[in-house]
């Protein structure tokens, strides 16, 4: 699943070609995603898109009377080409511009999601998100205060999106590590000052793998429209039975939260 540096990227990359285009046409071939597309998605029409912006995991594509939501899901691909390019499979939903390009939505597996938001409006499932990451509402001092008698593993409490959106799995695992966090921890049991190195790896690892994609995506609209995870170096994820970079020991791997974990046994404490 696409994690948020991917769909900063994938923001950056489709917004110069949004950004002041007038919508002529939203067309929907399948309906049956995640949610059913319901049918408000065409109060777009006729509407210039005033700006791109992220949410956690979902685009904004805001005009002046809503905005179209999307959501990657499992599998989604977002790709700005001609108009007329001839379809592929799974190509669900197009978002026809005055520009003569589209904005094509991809999904072969249907866990994404297209939605509407009226201008004013929040929808219910994005009532309860916590604070982005990269922005100074998340700070050590938000962590701190909420994980007190929590005996949820640590790893879990970041990756929890009423607490901070968007920290998903590969770099939880690489935020813990810098951090010298065990995933296993009780989130209760981290301490004030630990909370504050982990909040500044958290902020480095998805600064750094935004930027490594940006740096990478040089034409979107010539892309097949997923970024995927950067060519960048991962220091634990991934690499259970191979050895730690900084201590020479064995990197294990344990299942938290039904997803796998990698840590460093003598790193991580």
């Amino acid at each position: 699943m696409p994690e948020l540096p991917e769909v900063e990227v994938s923001r950056l990359g489709v917004t110069p070609h949004l950004d002041g285009q007038k919508i002529e046409k939203v067309i929907v071939r399948e309906s049956r995603m995640r949610w059913p597309i319901p049918e408000d998605v065409q109060q777009a029409v006729g509407h210039t898109i005033l700006s791109v912006h992220r949410r956690a995991k979902y685009l904004l594509i805001d005009t002046d009377v809503g905005s179209l939501i999307y959501h990657l899901g499992m599998s989604g691909k977002l790709r700005v080409i001609d108009k007329d390019i001839p379809l592929i499979k799974h190509d669900h939903v197009d978002l026809v511009l005055a520009s003569g390009k589209c904005l094509r939505f991809n999904d072969p597996r249907r866990f994404g999601a297209v939605l509407w938001q009226p201008t004013g409006t929040s929808l219910q499932l994005m009532a309860n998100l916590g604070p982005e990451p990269l922005t100074d509402d998340f700070d050590h001092k938000r962590l701190f205060n909420l994980s007190r008698g929590k005996k949820s593993a640590v790893k879990n409490f970041i990756m929890d999106n009423g607490v901070v959106v968007g920290v998903g799995n590969i770099y939880a695992n690489e935020a813990l590590f810098m951090a010298g966090i065990d995933p296993r921890r009780h989130a209760g049991k981290v301490s004030q000052t630990r909370y504050v190195t982990l909040t500044t790896a958290i902020k480095d690892v998805l600064a750094k793998a935004i930027e490594q994609g940006g740096t990478t995506l040089k034409d979107f609209a010539q892309t097949d429209g997923n970024p995927g995870y950067f060519a960048q170096h991962l220091r634990v994820y991934g690499r259970k039975g191979e050895l730690c970079e900084v201590c020479d020991t064995e990197i294990k791997s344990v299942v938290i939260g039904q997803r796998n974990t990698f840590y460093c046994p003598s790193c991580q404490r």
